[in-house]
């Protein structure tokens, strides 16, 4: 009894800490899209020069998430989750002393891709050690933690916005290094470990040693000789089939979204009649009350299933995409906005995440589950390419009917995906 409780315990802990720490990733990236004008007027940055930091950001967050899942299976979640936030903190803090645009393209490159890779990390090693009772759910609320640090950007920013942008990324430094300071009683997946144990005794031939470990939970011990990225991409049909339509789905997901979240302050206020304040009140109520649609959307994964959920969300996106082009009173706007960031975010990504980490077996986990990361980067990078070239040569009705009607409807792809039944062990899945 004593043991069932103080795992209880540590698994409410390890989740708290989780959401803490993707709502500080979340709130770092946030804060570099509500300073930037701030920090364009103060360094003295171009149009061109804005494209170009974002350039190498989404660059950085492509290359440090994949490196990060690939690091996962070869040194171990807890390590590589300490490093990232911490180097996140580091370079969070350095904002404060860039002087010109290349440090700032520099330091934020770099804070940003190590944020970012938060994501990849927490959906493995909460995954891995939280109960197959609820294990979506409960990864749900860690995924919470994106509105969250939305809404602590933007309350900080409000706050101590006055006493320069410098000041307030420094500001943030503080909660992050106390989670780091929490993150030191996670422990390391024991998922991970048995693996490891795997590994070690298939290569020394202790058979015995083996078979006692495959008795405790299966291994595919015939791809234990590739490197995880081989693994990848050489694995079984039905593993390859999943990565293909997941990877499909998620550029999908990413190119549409730039769409319908990130330019979507700049459509509201041309072409909607908003204010500016309208726009950021409308954000940052539908953002708030979004934290209880991931919850929703985790809860409703344990009841019909992740795949089953995040199919009917992706159905939804491009008929709300396509009634939001042509809603013009105020009141449909807001209805349909507010249910189109509501599948775009908290039920897609609650039951995404969760059905990704499912999917693979633990031994290449996280190198899948950083790839498919990656992928969603590359979305964004296509979504801002497609949405800067049509911009440029067709109206702003065909940009949006492209984009985020016609593109989104290639999230669709998840009816590819096989059926996962809730509450099984994860070598219950795939091995």
């Amino acid at each position: 009894m004593a043991e069932a409780v103080l795992g209880k315990r540590y698994i409410v802990y390890l989740v708290l800490v989780a959401l803490a720490g993707w709502a500080l990733a979340s709130y770092d990236v946030n804060l570099l899209v509500l300073a930037l004008p701030d920090i364009a007027k103060s360094l003295h940055i171009s149009e061109t020069g804005i494209g170009i930091l974002g350039f190498f950001v989404y660059g950085a967050q492509f290359c440090i998430t994949i490196f990060a899942g690939y690091s996962m299976d070869r040194f171990g979640r807890r390590r590589v989750w300490m490093i990232c936030l911490a180097g996140t903190a580091i370079f969070t803090g350095l904002t404060y002393f860039v002087q010109d645009f290349w440090q700032l393209v520099a330091v934020r490159a770099l804070a940003s891709g190590l944020a970012y890779s938060e994501l990849a990390v927490s959906i493995t090693i909460v995954n891995e050690q939280v109960p197959a009772k609820g294990r979506g759910f409960l990864y749900s609320i860690v995924q919470g933690g994106w509105p969250l640090g939305l809404f602590f950007a933007s309350g900080v920013y409000l706050a101590f916005g006055h006493m320069g942008w410098r000041f307030v990324f420094l500001l943030g430094v503080i909660p992050i290094v106390g989670v780091i300071v929490g993150r030191i009683f996670v422990r390391e997946s024991d998922r991970y470990e048995h693996v490891q144990q795997v590994r070690d005794a298939h290569a020394k031939g202790d058979d015995g040693r083996l078979q006692a470990l495959l008795a405790e939970r299966a291994v595919a011990t015939d791809e234990m000789e590739r490197v995880t990225i081989g693994q990848l991409f050489a694995a079984s049909p039905e593993i390859r089939r999943q990565l293909i339509w997941l990877t499909f789905a998620w550029i999908c997901y990413g190119a549409s979204y730039v769409a319908s979240n990130f330019y979507i302050t700049y459509w509201l206020t041309k072409f909607k009649g908003f204010s500016s304040s309208e726009a950021s009140t409308l954000l940052l109520v539908t953002g708030g009350i979004g934290f209880f649609f991931y919850i929703l959307g985790g809860w409703m994964g344990e009841r019909v299933g992740r795949r089953e959920v995040i199919i009917v969300t992706a159905l939804l996106v491009a008929p709300l995409s396509l009634i939001f082009l042509y809603a013009h009173q105020t009141w449909l706007v807001v209805i349909v906005y507010f249910l189109l960031y509501q599948v775009t975010n908290g039920t897609w990504a609650s039951a995404g995440y969760a059905y990704q980490a499912e999917s693979f077996p633990t031994r290449m986990r996280g190198t899948a589950v950083g790839f498919l990361s990656a992928m969603q980067v590359l979305g964004f990078v296509i979504g801002t390419l497609l949405w800067t070239l049509l911009s440029d040569k067709t109206t702003p009705t065909v940009t949006w009917l492209v984009l985020a009607v016609g593109v989104s409807i290639g999230m669709c792809a998840v009816i590819f995906l096989r059926h996962i039944k809730p509450n099984q062990e994860l070598e219950a899945i795939s091995q």
